[in-house]
């Protein structure tokens, strides 16, 4: 069972890249983007991120800042308890058992949430893949939420994908709330090609796709 101290993905040896839209020579041969600290103060009033919380299918091809895109993951589904390796994200008996993948224009990324960093999962530029509606391939940003349906053993496939398809939820509606927050555009998707993405990603055979979610700048 893998529980809230046992659920990091461990250490490998990393190199940053400063630009994820148009990486350099070197950085597009890297395994591993190395994420600022996030900043874990400041934005709106939590009230007022509500009331701004939106779904936006516009997107302008702008780039997300490092720095956005490390705050933005650490919202989603960051450690914000280290003692206990505690999530944003609330998830089902304290087993972990989603990832997060960004698909960019450079590549598949998997966060690694232990050491707040991306890793090189694919290096093909997947986005157009990641969702039924045009506005997915020219986003800079499509988080794409992978379960580990192994890490449920003891509950039947409908009811894996259910509680699955809950933590996913807490997950989107933080990058909702970050989004309203920080002036960006987000939608949490399920017109997704599950099959093919799965697919595409390479997952294990027990592992799924439960829904993705767009970000980026509003092009309205």
């Amino acid at each position: 069972m893998i529980t809230r101290r046992a659920a990091g993905i461990g250490a490998a040896t990393s190199l940053a890249i400063a630009a994820i839209p148009k990486p350099s020579a070197a950085a597009a041969e890297a395994e591993a983007i190395e994420l600022p600290a996030p900043s874990q103060t400041g934005g709106k009033p939590l009230m007022e991120a509500l009331a701004l919380r939106r779904s936006i299918r516009a997107y302008a091809i702008k780039p997300l800042p490092l720095q956005l895109l490390s705050d933005l993951l650490w919202a989603a589904n960051g450690i914000s308890r280290v003692a206990e390796g505690g999530r944003t994200a609330p998830y089902w008996r304290h087993i972990m058992v989603l990832d997060t993948y960004a698909a960019m224009a450079d590549g598949v990324w998997l966060y690694d949430p232990t050491a707040h960093r991306l890793l090189r999962h694919l290096r093909e530029d997947i986005r157009a893949d990641t969702g039924l509606q045009d506005f997915v391939g020219g986003a800079p940003l499509n988080l794409i939420y992978v379960a580990h349906g192994e890490r449920m053993r003891d509950i039947s496939p409908q009811e894996r994908r259910f509680f699955a398809s809950v933590d996913t939820g807490f997950i989107g509606q933080n990058v909702y709330l970050f989004c309203a927050s920080e002036g960006l555009a987000t939608v949490f998707r399920g017109a997704v090609p599950y099959e093919k993405l799965e697919k595409t990603l390479r997952l294990p055979a027990e592992q799924f796709v439960t829904f993705a979610q767009t970000v980026g700048y509003s092009a309205t």
